[in-house]
């Protein structure tokens, strides 16, 4: 491993899901202002948009696109015409 290359600052830093509220704690070196308590103790705040806990492929509520039906639509549309 090369020294001088990787960030010294890790520090514990909590990470917030906005999306559904969820927080957990992780190591980090994100310069953030913020701060929230967290299983008793003050934490600076990361506030991130989606995380695995609310990501529908996480969740398993991801939508499944009908791949074959667009296929058949394209065709109907455009599968008889002739080549030049």
């Amino acid at each position: 491993m090369k020294k001088g290359i990787h960030p010294e600052n890790y520090r514990p830093v909590v990470f917030k899901d906005m999306s559904n509220g969820d927080m957990f704690l992780s190591q980090s070196t994100c310069n953030t202002k913020d701060t929230v308590e967290f299983e008793g103790e003050t934490y600076p705040l990361v506030k991130l948009e989606i995380s695995s806990t609310s990501h529908p492929f996480y969740t398993g509520k991801a939508t499944l696109v009908d791949t074959a039906g667009r296929v058949d639509k394209f065709m109907s549309r455009y599968g008889n015409r002739k080549k030049k």
